[in-house]
């Protein structure tokens, strides 16, 4: 609740809704006169006698005071007032208590009732919340000069939108001007001694007082609100800043009083008391603040639901899993988990820029691709900016003398545009909060990549200032060398280029690596030299990671220098295989370290793949798709993918100085960790990344970390290692940089199948068991047999030998050993053999 010396300082809506609340509770039981808006009831006798029935009623409400009829008086007013005393000794103790409750609610003035109207009171409504303020009884609120501010009173109205919101209407009443009201003394005045009220004074209070003594009450809370009024701004603010001081000692005397046990316990249940977050642990979060990412309502999910209205749900849910590979759309962006099936490793089976498509499969890509596509490249894009800083977007946004960042969206269909959007908005309304800028849309130019006609007339509903073109411009063959052309002027043709370019589940639809190597050029070519940043993004699956990596592996070879701790120039020089001249260049993410990765160290597929570098990010599913999927038990989906971020033309902010750590020397500073908030805080590119969801058991968590030495290493921290680092370990999610150091260190064996699409080529860098012991001489396991021999009969039995923690031999229904009568009769079929060769030799002997 506001208090009255607060009131004044609240925002108009504020006022307005509590003065149209306090009006909707008095307005049924009073009509208020445009002239006298405080004024004196007459006698409770004679309201009593004039609102019961002549007539008694068989029906009896509860009340606490004796039964009582009374025959209907004259209820002209009387002229002259009676005495206070008499008046109240007169007056009905329920009739006082009930009256008190309609005037002032669940609050009463202090010293209002006597002890006996007080019990009377509680044994009624219960005791009252507290004491009533001015506010209680409707007084509106006056300006920093005494004035009502504006000379309307005002009635808000809702009405409902076509959106199905609800929008205030705004209904004026007229009334008086008023006069300026004089000045008071602060403290509280003696009732019997103050003037009577001024006009100015009485439009405070818009009711009828029910007795003298309501009438007295509510003078002494308007005089209250006076005295209140008056007290300068400055007072109260530095109360305020008292307040919030006292809070804050109170919080350090906890925080001391915590330091100062050493051997309490850290626990989930000890949050309040519990230290904060290193912030170097802050600045590793991977993603969103929110682990969860909710699709804009507004700009996404209510134009594709309108827009999908026109064809009835189940057809498109037919067509979805006619295309996408049945329940839960496998070959969609999503990656539903498979047990017990073997599906095609593919990528998305509706590309964006095919030029063929009906107007269901249009209905199709809205429902159940973009969704997913939102979502993967919102967690991409927030950690490409919170590596690259705030000073990126604004860099971005004064390109030009203000003229915005340049997007190109390839393979999204506008889902890219619409996370961009909602980032740049963001940074957007920060600098607006700031007074930096005063539009409320940020500028910028955005282009997407759309082939078919339905599907650019639907996604143009929704995407709003943007160009859409039917393919990727190929600047490669049509620009490079066009000076050099008979027919060209001499000059370098003009091209398009972007500052980011968001190419979404393109590579796994080109079977061919010359095709992928031509699409990565073309991307080159229509990126920004000077700071342009390239983000490439597939399914999370092996076959989707491979791709990414096979990038990532060309861009190290033939187009980027990265950066060292010093960099030589001579490195950056034009490949003879390529004919190009690498430029200064860095990998954003996910990767922390510029040489080969340590998951695909041989390039093409590699069949029984195992580990792989993926992440995963939840959203909540749009209704249209829950529907699709036939999803009843859970309304979210975590959808998994691989990406790479490439900055083109800079280096990181510190390379070539010893703050920028690289390698081995970056892997040992990040193991010892960055506790110590007195030394310099780590570049991002310096520390581990946490490939896989950590295991987090009683007393340990083990991540398992993808180094900037390139190396994957299995990292445990115990809660002996670190208090700090033990409790943000536990709050540590799949993605995250680590900086707080571990206490032990082993190299993990990552099982990366077999290298090469020949099923008899053993990878050598792969460390799954099987890959091991194929390694090691690749013979079979000879197997060893015990044969029993009985002098008198020959050979009894046989069985094979078996280790100690082998698993005992599968028996058959009838309880013998299968192997077990296999080998007796081979034994049985060896010795008629042996005994057909001696009658044989026997034979020919004689």
């Amino acid at each position: 609740m506001i208090s009255a010396s607060k009131l004044q300082n609240r925002c108009p809506g504020c006022r307005a809704q509590l003065l149209s609340f306090y009006d909707a509770l008095l307005a049924p039981r009073t009509q208020a006169s445009p002239h006298s808006f405080l004024r004196s009831s007459p006698p409770a006798t004679t309201a009593l006698s004039t609102t019961r029935s002549p007539r008694p009623s068989p029906i009896r409400q509860f009340s606490t005071s004796s039964r009582l009829f009374q025959e209907p008086v004259d209820t002209s007013p009387v002229p002259t007032p009676r005495n206070k005393e008499t008046e109240l000794k007169a007056e009905d103790s329920e009739t006082i208590v009930r009256q008190a409750r309609q005037t002032f609610g669940q609050t009463l003035p202090e010293g209002y009732l006597s002890d006996e109207e007080y019990n009377l009171y509680v044994r009624l409504y219960g005791p009252p919340l507290r004491e009533t303020q001015p506010e209680d009884v409707g007084i509106p609120y006056r300006g920093e000069s005494g004035d009502v501010v504006g000379s309307t009173s005002r009635y808000s109205l809702l009405r409902e939108t076509e959106h199905g919101d609800l929008e205030e209407v705004e209904h004026t009443i007229a009334i008086e001007a008023e006069v300026p009201r004089e000045e008071i003394s602060e403290g509280e005045p003696d009732l019997e001694a103050l003037p009577p009220l001024t006009d100015a004074q009485v439009d405070y209070l818009n009711m009828t007082a029910n007795n003298q003594r309501e009438y007295d009450a509510l003078v002494k809370l308007q005089r209250d609100f006076e005295s209140a009024s008056l007290q300068p701004l400055e007072q109260a603010e530095r109360e305020d800043t008292s307040e919030r001081t006292e809070v804050e000692q109170d919080e350090e005397i906890d925080t001391d009083e915590y330091e100062r046990e050493p051997d309490t316990e850290l626990s989930e249940w000890d949050e309040p008391t519990a230290p904060r977050m290193h912030p170097n642990t802050s600045i590793g979060k991977f993603g969103p603040e929110t682990s969860t990412v909710f699709l804009p309502k507004v700009a996404l999910v209510e134009p594709i639901a309108a827009l999908l209205k026109r064809a009835d749900i189940s057809h498109v849910q037919e067509a979805a899993e006619r295309i996408f590979g049945g329940k839960g759309l496998p070959h969609s962006p999503s990656t539903p988990p498979m047990k017990g099936t073997v599906l095609p490793q593919t990528g998305v089976q509706l590309a964006v820029d095919q030029h063929k498509m009906s107007e269901i499969e249009a209905d199709v890509y809205l429902a159940t691709v973009i969704p997913g596509v939102y979502a993967s490249v919102m967690s991409t894009l927030v950690e490409v900016r919170k590596r690259l800083g705030a000073d990126w977007i604004r860099g971005l946004l004064d390109r030009d003398g203000g003229k915005g960042p340049r997007v190109l969206d390839v393979g999204g269909g506008g889902a890219g545009l619409a996370a961009w959007q909602e980032i740049l908005q963001a940074e957007w309304d920060v600098l607006r909060e700031k007074g930096e800028v005063t539009a409320r849309e940020p500028p910028g130019k955005k282009t997407v990549i759309v082939g078919s006609d339905h599907l650019r007339h639907r996604i143009s509903r929704f995407l709003h200032n943007t160009t859409f073109l039917p393919r990727l411009p190929d600047y490669l063959h049509s620009v490079e060398g066009a000076e050099r052309q008979l027919d060209s002027s001499g000059a370098a043709p003009r091209r398009k280029a972007f500052d980011i370019i968001i190419a979404s589940h393109q590579l796994m639809g080109m079977e061919k690596d010359y095709r992928r190597e031509a699409w990565l050029n073309n991307l080159w070519a229509m990126l920004e030299p000077q700071g342009g940043v390239l983000i490439v993004l597939e399914k999370g699956h092996p076959r989707g990671f491979e791709a990414v990596a096979n990038v990532r592996m060309r861009l190290l070879d033939e187009f980027i220098v990265p950066p060292r701790p010093e960099d030589p120039q001579d490195e950056i020089t034009a490949s003879s295989e390529h004919k190009r001249e690498k430029e200064p260049g860095m990998i954003i993410a996910p990767c922390t370290n510029h040489t080969t990765c340590p998951l695909y160290k041989a390039p093409g597929l590699s069949p029984g793949r195992k580990d792989l570098c993926h992440f995963g990010q939840r959203f909540i599913r749009p209704p249209f798709l829950q529907r699709i999927l036939d999803a009843g038990h859970r309304n979210h989906e975590d959808i998994k993918f691989s990406y790479l971020a490439v900055r083109r033309g800079t280096h990181p902010s510190g390379a070539g100085t010893k703050a920028f750590l690289q390698g081995k020397e970056a892997a040992d500073r990040a193991f010892a960790g960055y506790e110590d908030l007195a030394k310099r805080p780590p570049n991002p590119l310096s520390l581990p990344r946490n490939i896989r969801p950590p295991l987090k058991r009683h007393g340990h968590i083990t991540f398992e970390m993808c180094t900037p030495a390139g190396a994957v290493e299995r990292w445990v921290v115990p809660k002996s290692f670190s208090k700090q680092a033990y409790r943000d370990a536990r709050k540590t999610q799949w993605g995250d940089l680590w900086a707080l150091g571990a206490k032990t260190r082993t190299h993990s064996n990552v099982r990366l199948g077999r290298a090469g699409e020949d099923s008899t080529l053993k990878n050598p860098a792969d460390g799954g068991v099987r890959s091991r012991l194929a390694m090691g001489g690749g013979k079979k396991k000879l197997k060893m047999v015990d044969v029993l021999v009985d002098p008198s009969r020959g050979v009894i039995g046989a069985q094979e030998r078996r280790s100690r923690h082998q698993a005992p031999e599968r028996r058959t229904k009838g309880g013998k050993n299968v192997k077990f009568s296999d080998l007796m009769e081979e034994a049985d079929m060896m010795a008629e053999e042996e005994d057909g060769r001696e009658d044989r030799e026997f034979l020919q002997g004689r």
